[in-house]
């Protein structure tokens, strides 16, 4: 029958393994991040690849890459484990309840970290959500005090706490226009401390013996992006999060490098009531964790409506 087919092709748990493999580009990191073997996810991946007849990621000893079919299969799998939980969640009667106070840092302004809340918030409306968006130091210290019950920030990379949901590199980034002198102080558009980038960027040009001025300071990603649009300067950022209008700094105009950066989510020590919330989150968010690569869709223009009979075409004169 066509049910027991598709329950066979669309098996949650294989769905949530590809997600999972999909999210870190390592069948290890996956393994690690859902408590199984590396054996039972790279079988979880085949069952899926067998069941569906398509490759789903080129791998080799040094890297696993999605193909084409694989991308696809993304936004497949985030909508049925949705339906998936929704149904779970409608039959077995169970209801979150409680305030749940989480912080995002400034970096997932742009990225589709809005979509993830909102289908959080439609699964579990009698849930309290409330939203802190800051600079991640900042967050981790507001976590610290028990004002907040998740954050989802970068960290450090030799900071143990929080679990990974995805590991980039820091670039330079700048107006493409942009031109740096080498006999000058490197311009500088940066968050106020205590934020992680800056203070990255801050240590590796030290590190360099390159001296530097800070041209704009700003709290909020859009008033950085705006000055780095104007071509004030250069501002450290996620190579996976470059707005637009905004490139990656040439090797050649001699600036440090950076390092990488873990982006991750962290739970608050105190056990409190939105303890399950927190956690029922944090799953969305993992599973969700591709879509925090990606900007939102632009809106599409709404259709014209149609000249009225006998008047001229559009952008011609009238008589």
């Amino acid at each position: 029958m066509t049910g027991t087919r598709v329950a066979h092709v669309y098996e949650p748990t294989h769905l949530r393994t590809f997600l999972a493999v999909a999210q870190t580009l390592s069948f290890t990191q996956a393994a690690r991040r859902l408590g199984l073997r590396q054996s039972t996810v790279s079988q979880h991946v085949r069952r899926l690849e067998e069941a569906t007849g398509r490759a789903l990621f080129t791998r080799d000893t040094h890297s696993v890459e999605l193909t084409e079919d694989g991308e696809a299969m993304l936004g497949f799998a985030h909508r049925l484990l949705d339906v998936h939980e929704q149904a779970a969640a409608f039959f077995t009667g169970t209801r979150l309840r409680g305030r749940l106070r989480f912080g995002a840092s400034e970096d997932f302004v742009l990225t589709r970290l809005p979509e993830i809340l909102e289908s959080f918030r439609s699964d579990h409306p009698e849930v309290d959500l409330e939203l802190t968006v800051e600079l991640s130091g900042t967050l981790h210290e507001q976590l610290a005090a028990g004002k907040l019950d998740l954050v989802l920030a970068k960290r450090r990379p030799e900071d143990p706490r929080g679990e990974p949901v995805w590991h980039d590199e820091l670039v330079w980034i700048g107006a493409e226009r942009l031109r740096l002198d080498a006999g000058r102080p490197v311009p500088l558009i940066v968050f106020p401390p205590p934020g992680i980038t800056r203070a990255l960027a801050l240590e590796a040009l030290e590190r360099q013996g390159r001296s530097w001025r800070i041209v704009c300071t700003s709290g909020s990603l859009n008033g950085l992006i705006a000055a780095a649009r104007a071509g004030l300067g250069v501002m450290a950022h996620s190579r996976g999060l470059i707005p637009p209008g905004l490139v990656r700094i040439p090797d050649r105009a001699g600036l440090p490098e950076l390092g990488k950066v873990d982006f991750v989510l962290v739970h608050g020590r105190r056990r409190t009531s939105a303890e399950s919330a927190a956690d029922a989150l944090a799953a969305a968010i993992l599973a969700g964790g591709d879509r925090l690569h990606r900007r939102p869709a632009a809106p599409r223009p709404a259709p014209r409506p149609p000249a009225a009979e006998g008047s001229p075409p559009r952008g011609a004169a009238a008589p």
